[in-house]
Formats: structure tokens, sequence, C-alpha cells
């Protein structure tokens, strides 16, 4: 059986955000489940009625376009057709059809990817989060910090203003 990537960069480097979903490319998935890109479109392609919408798409020209000015070094080249995108369910999904034991432990591993990618995404919204409630105090804490200024001010100019002397005055 095909010994299976690390958790690299590199491989969640092949997760991208497309339609505002993470998916992988047809070549990625089918390079990790140990077969051709034709092969595992093919099989999805028989078991249509498995891979509604949200499980797999196929990219518009425009999105290709943009995925490949995005990477520079990849192997999205030389293909006729727009390549097929897989949401996490259709990668669990495509191993189901592809029916082999290297799919199916590729199939635990691309899950724990998206899993893990989720989790740093998540991450990044809790810092998120924790950095608008520090940039609101800063707000509340600078208009009261402003009102302390306002009232030293006043002190300030009271003491400028000239007194009117103390005592009995003669005259």
């Amino acid at each position: 059986m095909k010994k299976l990537p690390s958790y690299s960069e590199e491989f969640l480097s092949q997760i991208y955000f497309i339609r505002s979903q993470r998916v992988m490319l047809d070549v990625d998935l089918a390079e990790v489940y140990g077969t051709t890109t034709k092969r595992l479109n093919e099989q999805a392609k028989r078991n249509i009625m498995r891979f509604p919408t949200e499980f797999m798409f196929q990219l518009t020209e425009e999105e290709y376009a943009n995925l490949r000015s995005q990477n520079a070094t990849s192997s999205l080249g030389g293909r006729r057709y727009l390549p097929y995108a897989f949401t996490e369910q259709g990668a669990v999904m495509a191993a189901s059809v592809l029916n082999t034991e290297a799919a199916v432990q590729a199939s635990i591993f691309v899950v724990k990817a998206f899993v893990q990618m989720r989790n740093v995404i998540g991450m990044y919204k809790e810092l998120e989060q924790r950095l608008t409630a520090l940039e609101t105090q800063s707000v509340e804490r600078g208009a009261q910090i402003q009102q302390i200024l306002k009232v030293i001010r006043q002190f300030v100019e009271k003491e400028k203003e000239p007194r009117k002397p103390i005592g009995f005055n003669k005259g």
C-alpha cells in the first residue's frame, strides 16, 4: 500500500477555498488515493447520485484561471477538461466508490487533514475575536482617559485664572 503523506504544509496547501468551501482538486485527491485522475472522475460520474453539488463540482474557466494564477508551481496544467473539486464529504464518498484498502486508508487521512484545517481556521477566528474585544476595550478606555484629561485641563485652566486676594483689603 502507498505510504500516506504527512500533514505537512505542502499537503494542507492542496486544500483550496473555492465557492466558500474547502475542497481538494481531483488531481490531488487521486494522488492521495493512489489512482489516476481519470479513474477517480470516471467512478464519480458512474456514481453521480452519490455526489450532489455540495460534495463535488466542476470548476468554471474563471475559477480555474484564478487557481492557476495563484499556484505558479502546480500540477494543474495540461488538462483537456476543467478539474473537479471535492469537498470533505465528497472526498470520503470518492473513497467508497473506489473501494480499495488504499482509498479507505487515504480517506481517513483526508478527513483528518480537513479537520486539522478547520481547527487552524478556528484558531484564527478566535484570535480575531480577541483582537476585536481588545480594540473595543481600548476605545472605551480611550474615552475614559479623554474624560480624565478633560477634568485635569479644567483644573489647570482654573489655576491660570487670577484669584482674588485672601484677607482684608485696606481701602
